[in-house]
Formats: C-alpha cells, structure tokens, sequence
C-alpha cells in the first residue's frame, strides 16, 4: 500500500514527527520533490533532529529510505546528514537514490545568493539553497542527472557547454567570479564517488515492492500553499508540494496512492513572504512563538523566527483539498494549553464580501480575517493517550476545525516525541 504524507498550509506543520511515527509500520519512505530548502524535525531516542534531504525513515533500522527522482539532490547535504547521525550514534540507514535525480550544482546555490542579493527588499526570502535555479534548469533541460555522472564523455561536454551560458550571468548580470570547467568537473566527479553506493532505479525498485505488498510512505516538504501551482503564488516553492506528484517524483501509477495524511497544525505558522491571513503580531506572537514546536517556532533550516497566526479553515480547507486528503494529522495541540481563549479564523472578508474559499494572490493580499473565538482548555494535554480523556474544550476544538475544513482528524498530535500521538476514530 503506498500513502504520502503532506502538509495543508505553508509547510513546518509537523511532516517530519508523523512520518517518523508511520515509519514503525512501513517497509519504504522515499522523498519525492524539494530539496535542502526545508526540514523536517524529529525528536526521538537518539535525540532532537532537522533533516534536510533523508527521508524521515532513517530512524528506523527496518526502513529503506529512497531519494525519489523529483528531488532536488544536495550531494553533500546528503552525505553531511549521513554522517551527523552516525556521529550521534544512530544506526547507518538503508539508503537508495534515483538514478533519475538531478543533482543541486555549486552554481545554483551562488545563483541563488546573488539574485537575491540583486532584487534587495523585494526578494522571495529565499532559503539561498539554489532551489529555483536548480528546477529553472531542470525544465531548460540543462540539468545534470545521477546517471549522467557515470558517463565521462557526456559529463565534460556538458560541463563546458552549461559554464559557458552560466558565466554571461555570472560577469554580466552579478558581476561575480566565473566558475572554473576543470573545477566543476573535478566537483562532479567527487558527487560521483560519494553516490555511487546508492544509486538505483527507483521505478523499478519500486514496482517490485508494490507486487510484494509492501507498505510505502511518500513524504512529501513544504504544503500546498507553497505550491507553484495553486500556492501564493509568486512566494512559492520551485516543486509540486500536492501528493499527486508524489506518483510522478518516484516513478509510480497514481492510483496506487491510496491514503493521503495531511499534516494541519492547531496554529498557523510560516516561513519567508508571503500572504499570510490570520497573522498575529507583537507580544502575541512571540508568546505563542516561544511555546510552540520543540524549542519554538523557528525554521529547521534557516533558524528564522517563524511568522505565527491562528488556525486559518479558510487555508486549510482549500489545502486539504488539493491534496486529496483521507486523514489530517493535527499536530501540537498541547502548545494552545496557555490560552484562555483562543482565536480561529473562519471567513476572509475582502472588498466588503466575506468567502470561505481561498482565493488567488491578488485577491488573498487584501484579505481580512473573520474571526470566531473559542474557550481554551487551561491545561497540559501532553501525556494523554485516549481522545475521550482530553479536556471537553480541547475536543470542541478539535471538532470546532474538523467540521469547517470537512476532512476527518484521524490522528492528534500532543507533544513533540514519537510517542506523543492520539488515534481518533473516523
């Protein structure tokens, strides 16, 4: 059987815990689009972890964990994470890599710093990890593919050809250092000697484990409104964030995904620009900052202090949708615990009209919050194990949520550990 695991909203929702947890039942977990640019946190025997590029799988000694071929492949991202968990004591995990991934150049990164470096204060905040210009020249067709590194003839052409065009942008447009041919090859083949171990062909790999009836997870970065489709648009992603591209990021049927969990968390959160309805600010947000994730709320890769907000249905009810959603996962409800009342936003009033269906950018940048007040539940739910024996008011909460999105919440998440998990009913 082969479900994904999703985000709804803007991504941080809590992939990595829920992925971690499925992972006890799963034979596959393969990453299926995105790169460096997000992690995913997970906290568990061996410690609190950000992964980047591993699947959330590596935990688990039963688990193979795949790089999918819609992965935007970091070699040395990889490899560093490979080796900061041996270096914590946690066992070597399974690992395959698509031949079909195209690899994140050393070019793209500096490309990256420097386009942001150019548009100034209307930059897209960037996580600078070369994610756009890597996808920009996967579809201009002058990606380099695992399996090209196998190859030296086509390697140097190419090499030669792709610093050619890349220089005029270097000299001309950033007024930057040219990048060296010699070098770049030199690089590629050092990728080359790191991977090869891995390198696999994930379809078929895959195909065969499907006929056998094992259990696959998908894990999927980022949510749906960071998908350049039908997210906000321009202050997006580079890769389809919807569970749908999962079949096409690993080289299955699509009709071979049959559960779709997405991730919702019990407050809004985000990192980088962007429209961001139900934001709050000031002391408010710092406070619910401080308390929320493992830590607080900042970015598992940049260490940025995450923009915090209330639950947005507005937002989440379109997300899921995307997505295809069977199950939402909602996670850190036991931060809300703090509140007397907690806001949830339930309309977006714009030009005078009040919709609950999430609109296009233009449209969502004059958006107002309608807000509906909840009583909070004035306690520590860490440590409850039974939906019933959760405080009255955390359960009109939940309910409260489930009943404007229209999904059911299948699992809830109470705390940051593996453990930390309630199974509801449907």
């Amino acid at each position: 059987m082969v479900k994904a695991v999703v985000g709804a909203n803007w991504g941080d929702e809590g992939k990595g815990k829920i992925t971690d947890m499925l992972a006890k039942d799963a034979d596959i977990i393969v990453r299926f689009q995105g790169g460096a640019n997000a992690g995913h946190t997970i906290v568990n025997e061996y410690g609190k972890f950000a992964l980047h590029t591993l699947p959330s799988g590596v935990f688990h000694r039963h688990v193979t964990n795949i790089i999918g071929n819609g992965v935007a492949l970091n070699i040395p991202v990889l490899f560093h994470e490979l080796q900061s968990l041996a270096g914590r004591n946690v066992p070597m995990p399974k690992l395959l890599v698509s031949d079909r991934a195209q690899i994140v150049m050393p070019y793209h990164i500096l490309l990256d710093e420097y386009e942001e470096e150019r548009l100034g204060g209307k930059s897209f905040g960037s996580t600078k990890s070369g994610i756009a210009p890597f996808y920009s020249d996967k579809y201009a067709k002058i990606g380099f593919q695992v399996s090209e590194l196998f190859d030296d003839g086509i390697l140097k052409e190419k090499v030669e050809r792709v610093c050619e065009q890349k220089n005029i942008m270097f000299e001309h447009m950033y007024h930057k250092p040219l990048i060296s041919p010699s070098g770049l090859l030199e690089t590629l083949r050092e990728y080359r000697e790191m991977v090869k171990p891995y390198v696999c062909d994930v379809s078929v790999y895959l195909e065969k484990a499907m006929k056998e009836e094992k259990t696959i997870l998908l894990e999927g970065q980022l949510g749906t409104l960071k998908d350049p489709d039908h997210g906000i648009y321009p202050m997006v992603t580079s890769s389809s964030t919807l569970a749908a591209y999962g079949a096409i990021g690993v080289g299955i049927p699509p009709y071979e995904i049959k559960q779709i969990i997405t991730v919702c968390k019990a407050y809004s959160s985000a990192v980088g620009a962007g429209a961001f309805v139900s934001e709050i600010f000031g002391d408010e947000a710092d406070e619910l900052r401080r308390r929320g994730g493992d830590g607080g709320e900042y970015g598992a890769t940049t260490g940025r202090p995450r923009r915090m907000g209330w639950f947005d249905c507005v937002a989440s009810k379109y997300g899921c949708r995307l997505q295809g959603t069977t199950d939402v996962a909602f996670t850190v409800l036991d931060v809300l615990g703090y509140l007397d009342e907690i806001p949830v936003c339930v309309g977006y009033e714009i030009d005078g009209e009040v919709t609950t269906d999430f609109p296009v950018t233009v449209k969502l940048n004059k958006a107002k919050p309608v807000l509906e007040v909840l009583p909070g539940w004035k306690c520590d739910i860490r440590g409850i194990k039974e939906y019933e024996d959760l405080p009255e008011n955390c359960r009109n909460y939940v309910e409260f949520i489930e009943k404007q999105i229209g999904y059911p919440i299948t699992m809830i998440s109470n705390g940051p550990g593996r453990e930390d998990i309630i199974y509801r009913k449907k």
